[in-house]
């Protein structure tokens, strides 16, 4: 990191809540005192991330990068010289990060250099592959990818300009090298050493400046093989060959020598040193016997003459630690004649970052202590100001060197914080890059006009809440924050709906900056609505806010038994019922795909018999819960209705784990002799207690459906006459017996799939119809043939008996035409129900009363609805 005195830098893995923290802990990186800037991301819910930065404890702004960049990832590289280098990974990047370089606020950034290569460290850690050369301001050195291939490029002016490295003229034996730019280069392996007892691949010293030392290759594109050491006495423009394999290389005495020991597996004794910047180098001795080396240190300090080597003999050896003590080397201590002065410049441009720059060094080749006293003296004046020494935020340099604003960016958008009245600083495309020194010349021409703000009508309005979040809860605050691109924000008014019947009003912008709380009191969504307006327009922003009340329970009402290919409703009741917009996720069976709905109520078809499960998921907001319930679906089935004795409702907790075990209880005192798969027994909620006993077929009974079918009969008679004797009993607790009863006139039908209808339940049916249509014409046509009675009346020797056919038993119900109202009986009725005066009823009337009593009678027993399942019971019905 390269840090200036006084920067904070926060980097939060979350957006805070508008009244704190929260309950996480966000990584904190402090970097430096006093005078603090604070950058931190914001995740919004659309998965964009937003970013801001507070320079000298003021109120954070959020930083402007080029409309579409997008970013999906942040670094921050340096903060010095009152500047931010960042590198941003961009919406369509993988393994790459734009770099970024921003203005003395940290607010506004201009795009330095697109696509440079990252890599993960041994940590997981991202590494960009960007490197700042030490003891000169404004030189860096990037890994650029185009066209699949990792270039080298180098900067002189902070990110403004950027180069290809030269190769050498000749390798380390003085052979000519043949490399053409910019279809040949030099690129550098720029990573720095995660290992603190190796060089690493490039290094460079403060107390050094212009002296570089890396690794890499010559060609078309960085490589990982035929890798060389190469170094630059002059910052960069110009480079030597000084090893053709890797070596690891220190600085020595404020960097005045050099000492380089061979990055190798196999033992090793020696290593060289050098006193003119790698042009020759002395090979020394620094042990008797090879040595396995594991890693050097030089010992702390800048005027340093010691190394500390350790490795092993032998793969079974102890470690060894040799000292290495290089003052004999070092004949005397450098006089003025011993230094020279060096240029600063960029490819023979002797202003970089808008000053001449003059710098005092050893001469190569003077084998001389510098000391502690050394300074390396700079003398600098500054440049006329050039085309060079500007950018701008929102400008683009075009081919002919002109700036002109880019396609998504309005430069008087900058001046919306301007009131009428006032002036402000606008731009002309052109911002003297930070920390540049230049004076004159271009600078008056380039240099930000003072104009008068112009009175806008409001633009771009936006309302979003400070968590990015369109979910709030009940009861709690939501805040909401109001932006405006263009506008007047001293003279515009600010109108905030928040849709519930409340609303609040502003003069101008200032009391809404740090947001608009807002509590609601019901559950539901809202249309926020927010309005800007002054003398010159307006304009609407709308935002719907859903407001959930957290879910606290969800209960999944399924039948017990189904119909294989039959509608089944399914409903899950939330607890509250209040909680507002609520999502409801079904998953059937082993579907791994739900079904989702906004409705708590879902129809659905089982397509295969046995026991299917159903599960349902709820949620509101961030809460989500689940109940999952099982069903048994087969061809046909028949079910009764059970009731025990009252002192069972005294022991009745009404939960469901209880209604559980009873049913277990009540399945165990049934008749034994009975597979246990044929049957079920559910216990229904609430009091009195009361049950349904469901008696399935065989597993196996698809094929033989008949001789099923009458074997479930079978089932049925032998379970019935158990409960109708009271043999069916169980001992809830010592002394505590419960008697399991018949429930009268609930006998479920045979139900099952067949397209047949019942014969004797369509006679019924016809006969009510033909009875009917024969009351209507006498009482229709009776004035005008006087010689019929208005009533007549049936007489039977004997009853007649209808039976149910689901079974001969007599505890089947029996309905007989005893028990039907005779005509003249209803005529009766009605017309007593008349006052004197009235007209007599319509035969439709007569008609409609006297069938409706006729098929309630006769459905009420042959039909009886079965409480919890919505099917008929009672005489057979085949649907």
């Amino acid at each position: 990191s390269y840090l200036n005195p006084g920067i904070l830098l926060f980097l939060p893995d979350f957006l805070p809540h508008p009244t704190g923290w929260g309950k996480c802990q966000p990584r904190v990186s402090w970097k430096g005192h006093h005078s603090l800037s604070l950058v931190f991301p914001q995740v919004t819910a659309g998965g964009r991330a937003n970013y801001y930065v507070s320079y000298r404890r003021e109120p954070f702004a959020q930083i402007k990068l080029p409309k579409y960049s997008l970013p999906k990832d942040m670094h921050i590289i340096s903060t010095d010289e009152n500047q931010v280098f960042a590198a941003v990974q961009e919406w369509n990047q993988n393994d790459t990060y734009n770099l970024y370089i921003s203005d003395t606020r940290g607010v506004y950034f201009t795009l330095a250099l697109e696509n440079v290569k990252s890599s993960r460290g041994l940590e997981g850690n991202i590494i960009i592959d960007l490197y700042e050369v030490a003891g000169i301001k404004g030189i860096f050195l990037a890994n650029r990818k185009i066209d699949d291939q990792i270039k080298t490029f180098i900067t002189y002016n902070k990110g403004r300009d950027w180069r290809l490295l030269q190769a050498p003229d000749t390798d380390v034996r003085g052979d000519p090298i043949v490399c053409q730019l910019p279809f040949c280069s030099l690129h550098l392996h720029l990573q720095l050493s995660e290992n603190p007892y190796t060089s690493g691949s490039i290094s460079s010293k403060e107390t050094a400046p212009g002296l570089l030392v890396a690794t890499g290759n010559i060609g078309s594109e960085l490589s990982y093989t035929d890798v060389g050491v190469f170094i630059s006495a002059d910052g960069g423009n110009s480079w030597r060959q000084i090893f053709e394999e890797e070596y690891n290389v220190w600085f020595l005495d404020w960097g005045g020598a050099l000492v380089a020991m061979k990055h190798t597996s196999v033992p090793i004794r020696h290593m060289w040193v050098s006193f003119d910047e790698g042009r020759s180098w002395s090979r020394y001795s620094f042990t008797s016997t090879p040595l396995f080396v594991d890693g050097s240190l030089v010992d702390p300090g800048i005027e340093t003459q010691i190394m500390t080597v350790f490795g092993h003999f032998s793969l079974r050896s102890e470690w060894q630690l040799v000292k290495v003590d290089y003052k004999s080397l070092f004949s005397r201590r450098c006089n003025k004649d011993d230094y020279q002065t060096w240029h600063l410049h960029n490819q023979g441009e002797p202003c970089v970052m808008g000053e001449r720059k003059i710098y005092k060094k050893r001469k190569p080749g003077a084998q001389c202590s510098l000391g502690r006293d050394y300074s390396k003296t700079v003398v600098s004046e500054p440049c006329v100001c050039g085309q060079g020494d500007f950018d701008d935020y929102g400008y683009e340099r075009h081919s002919n060197n002109q700036c002109v604003p880019a396609f998504w960016f309005s430069p008087s958008s900058l001046s919306k914080d301007c009131s009428i009245g006032q002036s402000y600083l606008n731009s002309t495309g052109y911002r003297r890059i930070v920390s540049n020194n230049c004076t004159d010349g271009l600078r008056e021409k380039y240099m930000a006009k003072m104009e008068k703000c112009p009175g806008k009508a409001p633009r771009g309005l936006h309302i979003l809440t400070t968590d990015g979040k369109l979910v709030t809860e009940q009861g709690h605050n939501a805040t909401f924050i109001i932006l405006m691109e263009e506008g007047d924000l001293q003279r515009t008014n600010i109108q905030l709906d928040f849709g519930d019947g409340i609303a609040v009003s502003y003069a101008n912008f200032s009391p809404v900056e740090d947001g608009i709380r807002h509590v609601y009191k019901s559950a539901g969504i809202f249309q926020v609505t927010a309005y800007a307006e002054n003398s010159l327009g307006s304009d609407t922003a709308v935002l719907f806010l859903h407001v959930v009340c957290p879910v606290e329970h969800v209960h999944l009402s399924v039948p017990f038994v189904a119909i294989r290919n039959k509608d089944v409703n399914i409903t899950a009741v939330v607890w509250p019922s209040q909680a507002g917009t609520l999502t409801y996720f079904w998953w059937f069976g082993n579907s791994t795909k739900p079904l989702i709905t906004l409705e708590s109520s879902i129809s659905y078809i089982f397509a295969v018999e046995g026991m299917n499960t159903v599960t349902v998921q709820v949620a509101a907001g961030s809460t989500l819960i689940q109940d999952t319930k099982e069903i048994a679906v087969h061809e046909y089935f028949q079910s009764q209705l059970l009731s025990f004795s009252p002192n069972l409702d005294y022991h009745n907790p009404d939960i469901p784990e209880w209604r559980q075990d009873i049913g277990k209880v009540i399945k165990r005192a049934l008749v034994t002799g009975i597979p246990d798969e044929q049957i079920l027994v559910a216990v229904f909620p609430g009091l009195p207690t009361s049950a349904e006993l469901f008696i399935l077929p065989h597993k196996n009974a698809t094929e033989r459906r008949k001789s099923s079918e009458a074997d479930l009969e079978q089932v049925v008679e032998i379970l019935f006459n158990a409960l109708n004797q009271n043999l069916v009993q169980f001992e809830l607790k010592p002394g505590v017996e419960v008697i399991v009863y018949v429930t009268q006139l609930t006998l479920a039908p045979l139900v099952d799939s067949s397209t047949g209808h019942s014969s004797s339940a369509m006679l019924m049916l016809l006969s009510v119809v033909f009875v009917g249509l024969a009351v209507f014409l006498v009482y229709k046509f009776k004035r005008k043939i006087p010689w019929i009675n208005i009533y007549a009346q049936v007489q039977h020797d004997k009853e007649q008996e209808m039976i149910g056919s689901v079974s001969q038993s007599e505890n089947a119900p029996k309905i007989t035409l005893s028990e039907f109202t005779d005509p003249e009986e209803l005529m009766d009725k009605e017309l007593d129900t008349r006052v004197m005066g009235e007209r007599q009823p319509s035969a439709g009337a007569f008609f409609t009363v006297w069938v409706r009593m006729l098929v309630t009678r006769v459905l009420g027993k042959a039909a009886t609805v079965t409480p919890g399942t919505g099917r008929a019971s009672g005489t057979e019905i085949r649907s």
